[in-house]
Order: C-alpha cells, then sequence, then structure tokens
C-alpha cells in the first residue's frame, strides 16, 4: 500500500491558509491537514472537502495542545507533500503599547513555530516535496510600529534560505513568500487601537493569488515568491537603498 499524500497548512481557518488549502485541492493528495487554534472556523473549512480534509485544533505555541497532530504523523507516517507555514499574526502599535506577553508571542508564533513545524515534518518528506514559509514584504526593512512583526519575517525569510540550500541534496524545496499588504483579517487582530498604527496599505491584493503564486514558484523550487509589481519594485528599492532612508520613506508613506 503506497504512503498517503499530504498537505500541512497552518493558521488555516481563513485568510491566506483557507486560500491555500481551497488551492491544494486541487492537487494529487489524498489529504490536507488544516492546523489552526479556532475549531469551529476549522470545521467551516472542512465543508469544502470533508473526504480529504483533516482538522486539528492547536495553538502552535504551546506544545500540548499539538499532541493530537504529532500522534497522527507518528502513527500513521504520511508523505508530506507540501508544508504551509502561514500561522502568525501582527499587531500595529509602538514598543510601549504591547506588553511583554504580547511581545514574546508574536515572536513566538511568527518565528519559533516555523521552526518547529518544519522540524516536525521534515522526516515525513521526499525529494520533490515543498516548505512554504509565509514572510512578508516587511522582511526587507525594518518598519516603525509594527517593529516585532517586521523583525519576525526577516527571521522567515533567512531562515527559508539556509534551510533550502541545507535540504537541496535530499531534493525537498524551501520558498519563502513574502507578499505586501493582503485583504484578509490580520488588520483585525493587529489594530489595537495605539495612538500610532499603520493606517495605509498600499496595494492590497486579495489572498487567492498570492498563494497561487506560491504554490507555482514552489513547484518550481524558487526561493522567494512575491506577488505584484509594487512588492517587486519595494524590495528592489531596499536592496539599494539605506535603511534609516526606508524608514523615512515608511513613516511618510503612514503619515506619521
Amino acid at each position: 500500500m503506497s504512503e498517503k499524500k499530504i498537505a500541512i497548512v497552518t493558521g488555516a481557518n481563513s485568510g491566506l491558509g483557507k486560500a491555500f488549502v481551497e488551492l491544494l485541492l486541487r492537487e494529487p493528495l489524498d489529504e490536507i491537514w488544516a492546523v489552526a487554534r479556532n475549531e469551529a472556523r476549522l470545521q467551516e473549512v472542512q465543508q469544502l472537502d470533508r473526504s480529504r480534509i483533516r482538522i486539528f485544533s492547536a495553538d502552535l505555541t504551546d506544545l500540548a495542545t499539538l499532541v493530537p497532530f504529532e500522534n497522527a504523523l507518528a502513527e500513521e507516517k504520511p508523505s508530506v507533500r507540501f508544508l504551509v507555514n502561514n500561522a502568525g499574526f501582527a499587531k500595529f502599535a509602538d514598543y510601549a503599547s504591547l506588553d511583554i506577553h504580547e511581545s514574546s508571542n508574536l515572536i513566538d508564533l511568527n518565528a519559533k513555530a516555523v521552526v518547529q513545524m518544519a522540524l516536525r515534518t521534515i522526516p515525513h518528506m521526499t525529494a520533490g516535496a515543498s516548505i512554504i514559509n509565509i514572510g512578508s514584504l516587511s522582511a526587507f526593512m525594518p518598519l516603525p510600529y509594527m517593529n516585532i512583526y517586521a523583525a519576525t519575517k526577516v527571521f522567515v525569510k533567512n531562515y527559508s534560505l539556509a534551510l533550502r540550500e541545507e535540504l537541496k541534496p535530499v531534493g525537498i524545496h524551501v520558498t519563502a513568500v513574502c507578499p505586501g499588504w493582503i485583504d484578509t483579517n490580520l488588520y483585525a487582530r493587529a489594530e489595537i487601537g495605539a495612538e500610532k498604527s499603520v493606517n495605509t496599505f498600499s496595494g492590497m491584493v486579495k489572498p487567492d493569488v498570492v498563494a497561487r503564486k506560491a504554490i507555482a514558484d514552489a513547484k518550481n523550487n524558487r526561493a522567494l515568491s512575491i506577488y505584484g509589481f509594487l512588492p517587486n519594485a519595494v524590495r528592489v528599492l531596499a536592496k539599494f537603498l539605506p535603511a534609516s532612508l526606508c524608514m523615512r520613506l515608511w513613516m511618510m508613506q503612514q503619515k506619521f
């Protein structure tokens, strides 16, 4: 009997994660394992295809909640063809408006959980499998008033590029997705009513176009996946402009 071929998507209950689930249903996979905290919304996603979508309600920053997921991996030993590390969140605020717990949780989910999920699943991957780590255009420059979020995305990008090199000998692909603004519910959680808050979202796009390009780029073994002219232009400019100027332009755009 051949191994069960699966995809794993974190943060799968809405937005970009749900878009990945919808697109991966078109792939020759036996199951898609959808992981997120909100079980009710996961059950809604499962309605897309109850026979192929399997849900795991878990907090990726709480190892105890991941026991059922880890047990399923250990017992069923599936062939993981795609891992999409999408779970994450942002906070639009100055440093003083976030407490230590919120700041630490940002790092734990946006950075540590990406590594932990990769380490859990790489043993179940073979040549041609893909790890898709969701970063951000903010990985290319420091962004005041969302400083921790932007810093975690630098980690995701650099970790992905380095892991990509390490996994080349076994043929596992790693792609860092670095989009600009995406029309998701990230903003509702990110906005906390701080005196200074991100307020301009130029070039916002729908999540499905970002997910579609990410899957295509992963299949083509590309290191980076960036959708759209504006984010690509910003990435190029950030390579040549000093960080101080990038931050000044960012502050002007946000009218700070």
